[in-house]
C-alpha cells in the first residue's frame, strides 16, 4: 500500500461543541479525510461540524459510539477508504500519532493495530491512577474473555485496513465495542500488533470519559457473557 493510500480519520461525537473544533483541525491540518459522527447530541456539536471540511453524519438520536463508529466506518468504506483510524473526539487523542499507527497497516504488515497507553514509560504515568488500575483490570478481563491479550485493551485509538474493516462489523452500541473488535479480529484471524500513543488528559476530557462505575459494568458485562458462552 502506497504512502498516498486515501486514510479516513472517524470521530464520533456526542455534544462535543466545545472542544471539537479544535480536535478536529488538527486532523484537517494533516490532510486527513475526517467523517465526523454527530451520535444524537443535544448541544452546538452539529453546527461547530458544520463549519468545517469534513464529512458529516449524524444520528436522529444517540445510539453509543460503536454505533457511530460503525456508521462511519461504512461511510468511510463507500467512499473508497485504504485505511481507517478510530479517534475520539474530546482532544485526548493526538494526530501526530497516526501516522505510527497506519504504519504497519501501509507496510501491509497488519489489518489491525491497536493504540496502547502502556508501551512506553511517559505514557503509562499520564495516566490517572486510578483509571491505570480500571484498564490494567480491564487487560485481564478482555483476555480471558476474547483469548487476546492486549497491553491496553480499551484505547479507543486503533487503526483498520479496508480489508478488515468490510469484515469486522460492531453490534455493541457502547463502550464494549472495543471488546467485540478484539473479539472479532480474533475469529476472523486477522493479523494485529500494537503501537505505542500518547493520550492527553484533562478536565474535559476526565469529565466526558468512561465514568469508574461504567467502566466496572462493562467488566460485569463481560464476565457475564464468558459465563454464559
Amino acid at each position: 500500500m502506497t504512502r498516498s493510500a486515501s486514510v479516513f480519520v472517524i470521530v464520533p461525537a456526542y455534544n462535543e461543541a466545545p472542544v471539537l473544533g479544535s480536535t478536529v483541525g488538527q486532523l484537517i491540518d494533516l490532510n486527513y479525510e475526517v467523517v465526523v459522527v454527530d451520535d444524537g447530541s443535544s448541544d452546538d456539536t452539529w453546527f461547530e461540524s458544520s463549519q468545517l471540511p469534513i464529512y458529516l453524519l449524524r444520528h436522529a438520536i444517540n445510539l453509543g459510539q460503536g454505533a457511530a463508529l460503525q456508521t462511519g466506518m461504512t461511510f468511510a468504506l463507500q467512499q473508497g477508504a485504504d485505511i481507517l483510524v478510530h479517534f475520539d473526539a474530546d482532544g485526548q487523542h493526538q494526530a501526530k500519532d497516526i501516522e505510527s499507527l497506519i504504519d504497519p497497516v501501509r507496510r501491509g504488515e497488519s489489518d489491525v493495530v491497536f493504540g496502547s497507553r502502556f508501551l512506553r514509560k511517559t505514557d503509562r504515568t499520564a495516566v490517572p491512577v486510578l483509571r491505570r488500575l480500571l484498564l490494567k483490570a480491564g487487560i485481564v478481563v478482555n483476555g480471558l474473555s476474547t483469548g487476546v491479550w492486549l497491553s491496553d485493551a480499551h484505547n479507543g485509538f486503533r487503526a483498520l485496513s479496508a480489508k478488515a474493516a468490510k469484515q469486522i462489523e460492531i453490534c455493541e452500541n457502547g463502550y464494549a465495542h472495543a471488546s467485540e473488535i478484539v473479539a472479532q479480529v480474533r475469529r476472523l484471524r486477522l493479523r494485529f500488533t500494537e503501537r505505542p500513543t500518547t493520550i492527553i488528559y484533562t478536565d474535559y476530557s476526565k469529565a466526558k470519559g468512561q465514568s469508574v462505575w461504567n467502566a466496572l459494568n462493562i467488566v460485569f458485562d463481560l464476565v457475564l457473557r464468558r459465563i454464559l458462552e
